[in-house]
């Protein structure tokens, strides 16, 4: 698929890699509230307002990215600051560090739930981990960092969920969990993505540092529907 399918990120994914949970109607596609909170248009010039009808109910919110129609009357769109969209082409070095294991076990699933809800209240949900495989690294029997993936198509994969538990930064756990799975992720021949804020410098430049490239600036909006 070309590059053009990271301008449209959810809309690309839920064609594509996450088509057998796609909830659709017309050209607009959008995640089951339980996986993420997540809308997808393909034309940001298409009437959609029918289609945005059936699939947001009254009083829900939905977020988008990179492209965005025209609202129906009534409903609220409010805009974020770009969010940077960054991308790795080669391998890095993996700094040494504990075991890097998957979370698969719902005991595990339970950890990141409760890890993610100090960072990613909003965006992290029950169902997400079925979006993707998650990674974590364990200290002595607390998930102190974790690393999963969200988006994607058969050619790109996003790596999401990047946090560290605040008894553990400064160790370098977030960075060896993210040139490990993007490392794999290219060894699986798709290429690494990811988005981070503008109002986040430090992680910006981390991932700088690690062989990330500023792909584009996109944008991040909210839309709610009237309850």
């Amino acid at each position: 698929m070309p590059a053009t399918d990271l301008d449209a990120p959810f809309h690309s994914a839920l064609r594509t890699l996450h088509r057998n949970i796609a909830l659709e109607s017309g050209t607009v596609l959008r995640y089951p509230a339980e996986f993420a909170p997540f809308l997808g248009v393909a034309d940001a010039g298409a009437d959609v307002g029918d289609a945005l009808g059936k699939l947001v109910a009254p009083g829900e919110s939905v977020y988008l990215l990179g492209v965005v129609p025209e609202p129906p009357p009534g409903w609220k769109l409010d805009a974020f600051r770009p969010l940077a969209q960054m991308v790795r082409d080669a391998p890095i070095d993996v700094a040494d560090g504990p075991e890097i294991v998957e979370l698969t076990t719902q005991a595990q699933r339970d950890d990141a739930l409760e890890l993610t809800a100090l960072v990613y209240p909003h965006y992290f949900r029950r169902r997400t981990m079925e979006m993707g495989r998650y990674f974590g690294i364990y200290v002595d029997g607390r998930l102190a960092a974790m690393i999963g993936e969200r988006l994607g198509t058969h050619e790109f994969r996003e790596m999401s969920a990047i946090c560290t538990h605040p008894d553990f930064t400064g160790r370098g756990y977030a960075q060896r969990l993210t040139a490990w799975l993007g490392n794999d992720t290219l060894a699986r021949g798709s290429v690494p993505f990811l988005h981070v804020s503008h109002d986040n410098p430090r992680a910006k430049a981390l991932y700088e540092f690690m062989g990330y490239r500023l792909r584009r600036d996109i944008g991040f909006w909210s839309l709610s529907r009237p309850g």
